[in-house]
């Protein structure tokens, strides 16, 4: 005969306990808080040589970083649902933003890009549209059966041209490149077929030619240049001439730290900015640009990691665009520094001196954490 077997639950009945630990209590993300500490003080370091050991840019800059991070902080304790809910409106607000920067807007270096309110502050709405369109289309195909249907394709892209239009009139083709990367990035991770991303990508080849003719005169100097930077090397190709050659002299471990010569001689324009990863290699060379290429690698491998984990289509979509927005940023820049891409005008992430843009930044991550630190616990 066969004995009978009796499952029995342990005794300590159906209690469970969980130690909160202090990141997940006040919303936080001890990797990614680490990770990006880590690289704002390399670039700070970096910045601090670039402007000539001066201690005044640095404090600003050091200033902005920690206004972006209370920033972060306070994103963080929002729920996703907050931000589910709200980016409709954000979209809608953005869009009214940027025709208000084609008619009021105030004009820098012959770009209409910012809107001044008289003594308060100067913001640069594309560079909030960097967060809300991810916002926005993943809110979309939040609720909608994915992969995407072909009509919310074409909704979704309808919701792509329109920012990209009106900050590519700015004139700005690097921020309206990159936001409309952003959104195509959400179309990929919402599993769009690959049937239409190469039906686009062949769209675009046979559409390139009459680009070439609605190109600005300084967009089309700038392909130029990329092709051939010595037809003139005294003027639009002197900014990629002198990067190249900064970052081939620095060599494996570079010239020494505030030893560069392509900089502080001001042979390198904008050091401080768009080409400060030549900075970066002419002094500690291919292994200083290394150290900082693992640091940024690690904090993109942390991003996918909670896009993963995260419970739903909103979420997934919206920590994984951001992410990967965040490596195009990277890629673009030290791409156009060592000149494999156009000069678009794109600061390095985290290391770049800047205000807005490293809001944008810090408010990105700070969504991240929010989404990661407030899912549903369930049994």
């Amino acid at each position: 005969m066969s004995q009978d077997f009796v499952r029995r639950m342990p005794s300590a009945g159906f209690g469970q306990t969980r130690t909160v630990g202090l990141g997940e209590k006040f919303h936080l993300d001890i990797p990614i808080i680490l990770l990006l500490v880590m690289i704002c003080a390399y670039g700070l370091l970096i910045l601090y040589s670039a402007v000539g050991q001066q201690t005044a840019p640095v404090v600003n800059q050091l200033i902005k970083i920690g206004v972006a991070f209370g920033l972060m902080i306070v994103m963080a304790q929002i729920s996703p649902i907050f931000y589910l809910r709200i980016a409709p409106w954000l979209f809608v607000m953005g869009i009214v933003l940027l025709i208000a920067v084609l008619f009021v807007g105030t004009t820098v270096n012959g770009s209409q890009r910012w809107l001044r309110i008289p003594g308060v502050l100067n913001f640069q709405p594309s560079e909030l549209m960097k967060l809300v369109i991810p916002m926005m289309l993943a809110s979309y195909f939040h609720d909608r059966h994915l992969p995407p249907l072909r009509r919310h394709v074409f909704w979704a892209c309808v919701m792509i041209f329109i920012p990209v239009l009106l900050i590519a009139r700015q004139p700005d083709l690097g921020t309206s490149l990159l936001i409309g990367a952003s959104g195509l990035l959400v179309l990929l991770l919402a599993g769009i077929s690959w049937r239409y991303v190469f039906s686009a990508v062949l769209a675009g080849l046979m559409a390139a030619p009459a680009l070439w003719y609605v190109m600005l005169d300084y967009q089309r100097t700038r392909v130029m240049i990329l092709l051939d930077p010595e037809r003139d090397p005294l003027g639009a190709g002197w900014n990629i001439i002198q990067s190249k050659t900064a970052i081939g002299s620095g060599g494996l471990f570079g010239k020494g730290l505030f030893q560069g010569t392509q900089s502080h001689l001001d042979f390198l324009p904008e050091s401080q900015t768009d080409f400060i990863v030549a900075v970066l290699a002419e002094e500690l060379g291919l292994v200083g640009v290394t150290l900082l290429l693992i640091l940024y690698i690690l904090l993109v491998g942390r991003g996918v990691v909670i896009a993963i984990q995260a419970q739903d289509t909103f979420g997934r979509l919206l920590v994984g665009t951001i992410t990967f927005t965040f490596f195009v940023y990277v890629f673009v820049n030290i791409g156009m520094v060592s000149g494999i891409l156009p000069v678009v005008g794109v600061p390095l992430p985290l290391v770049s001196h800047g205000g807005t843009a490293i809001l944008t930044l810090f408010a990105g991550f700070g969504i991240i954490m929010s989404v990661h630190t407030h899912r549903r616990i369930t049994l």
